[in-house]
C-alpha cells in the first residue's frame, strides 16, 4: 500500500436486511435458488458501497455470501456431516452444535473464487479476503475419524492453501486467515498452529494477515472478557513465535480493550492492523477516539506498517451502526496520516 495508514475491516459487515436476519450470527437465507446467488452479488456491491463511501483503502466483501465466519467454508468440503451433530466448547467459552468429521477431508471444487472473482470486477481498490485459520476451524467442529486436532489442522491447512492460491490468482490482494483460538490454547499455537499457519501460506506471493482477537460483541465473548482481569496478555503467548513468521501482516484488537498497547512491540518489523473501532457496542466512536488509539500505536509500531481496523467483524451491529464506526475509523485515520505527513 502506498497510501499512509489505510483502513480496513477486520471481518464481516452486516447483511442487507433483505438477505438475512440482520443483527445476528449463523442467521439463515431469506432467499432461494437464483435470487438468493443474485442477491448475494447485489449485497457485495452494497457493501462495497458502504466502503468506498466511508473511504475505505482495503476493501473485502463483508462476507456477505457466507453464513458464518468458519462454517460456509466447511460447508463446502468432503468428510463433514453437516447432519451428524454434537455439541462441543467452542474456545472453552461457549457449547455449540457442530458439524461431525467422518472421514478424510478434502476440497473438490472452489469455495470463494466466483465471489472473489466478482468483486474484483467492481472495483480497483485493493481487496483484503478472509479465510477460518486451520485451528479456529477445528475448534469448530466434532472430530471422529482424526482423533487429533495436531492432524486435523494440518489438512485443513492444506486445503486453505488451495483456496488462497486460487484467491491470489483472480487478483486478491490480501489474504486473512482468522485465527481468534491463537488467543485460547496457547501451547497448540506454538507447538503446531503456527506452523500449521504457515503451510496455508506456502507459496503465496500476494501479502497474508493472521487476525486474533476477542471475538464478535456477543454475550458469550463479553461475558469472558469480564474474567481476564485489569490487563489482557493473551497476545504475549503468541506474538514472540508470530514475529518469526512468514506472516506479512497480524490484525489485533485494541479499542476499549485492557490489551497492553506495549505488546505490539512483540511484533516489531510485521505490519500491524490495529483495531480502533470497538465491535461489541452500539456507541459509535468519535474520529478524536479512533485517532488517540492510532497515536497510542505509534510508539510501537513504524507509521508505514500501521493499518487502520477494526477490532472484529461487525455481523451482530445494524447496518447505520456500521456505516457510522466506518466512517469514524476513516475520519480518524485521517486525523493521524495528516499530523504525520505535517511533520
Amino acid at each position: 500500500m502506498k497510501t499512509l495508514l489505510p483502513t480496513s475491516t477486520a471481518g464481516s459487515l452486516p447483511k442487507p436486511s433483505w438477505l438475512a436476519q440482520p443483527e445476528t450470527l449463523w442467521s439463515p437465507w431469506k432467499l432461494q435458488g437464483q435470487e438468493l446467488v443474485d442477491g448475494k452479488k447485489d449485497a457485495l456491491r452494497l457493501i462495497l458501497d458502504d466502503q468506498l463511501q466511508a473511504g475505505i483503502d482495503i476493501v473485502s466483501d463483508g462476507e456477505q455470501t457466507r453464513q458464518h465466519f468458519v462454517t460456509t467454508f466447511i460447508e463446502h468440503l468432503n468428510g463433514v456431516d453437516f447432519q451428524k451433530r454434537e455439541i462441543v466448547r467452542i474456545r472453552n467459552r461457549y457449547d455449540a452444535s457442530v458439524p461431525t468429521v467422518i472421514s478424510a477431508v478434502e476440497r473438490m471444487k472452489p469455495v470463494f473464487i466466483e465471489d472473489a472473482k466478482f468483486l474484483r470486477q467492481q472495483t480497483k481498490q485493493p481487496i483484503k479476503w478472509a479465510l477460518p485459520g486451520p485451528m479456529t476451524m477445528i475448534d469448530t467442529l466434532y472430530d471422529n475419524h482424526y482423533k487429533s486436532r495436531e492432524k486435523l489442522a494440518w489438512e485443513f491447512a492444506k486445503i486453505l492453501n488451495q483456496e488462497a492460491k486460487e484467491l491470489e490468482a483472480v487478483g486478491i490482494d490480501i489474504i486473512q486467515f482468522d485465527e481468534p483460538a491463537f488467543n485460547v490454547f496457547f501451547d497448540e499455537v506454538n507447538d503446531w498452529g503456527i506452523a500449521a499457519l504457515e503451510r496455508a501460506v506456502e507459496g503465496l506471493k500476494c501479502e497474508t494477515a493472521v487476525h486474533i482477537c476477542y471475538g464478535y460483541g456477543i454475550k458469550a465473548n463479553t461475558d469472558w472478557k469480564k474474567t481476564l482481569g485489569t490487563e489482557w496478555r493473551q497476545y504475549e503467548e503468541v506474538f514472540p513465535k508470530l514475529q518469526k513468521s512468514s506472516i506479512d501482516i497480524v490484525s489485533l484488537e485494541c479499542q476499549n480493550s485492557r490489551v497492553p498497547m506495549d505488546l505490539i512491540e512483540l511484533i516489531r518489523g510485521k505490519k500491524v492492523m490495529v483495531g480502533a473501532i470497538d465491535v461489541a457496542t452500539n456507541d459509535i466512536e468519535t474520529p478524536e477516539q479512533v485517532a488517540d488509539t492510532l497515536r497510542k500505536a505509534l510508539q510501537f509500531v513504524d507509521a508505514d506498517k500501521l493499518y487502520p481496523s477494526t477490532n472484529c467483524g461487525m455481523t451482530p451491529l445494524s447496518r447505520e451502526v456500521a456505516r457510522g464506526k466506518l466512517n469514524a475509523l476513516s475520519a480518524g485515520a485521517a486525523i493521524v496520516r495528516n499530523e504525520l505527513l505535517a511533520k
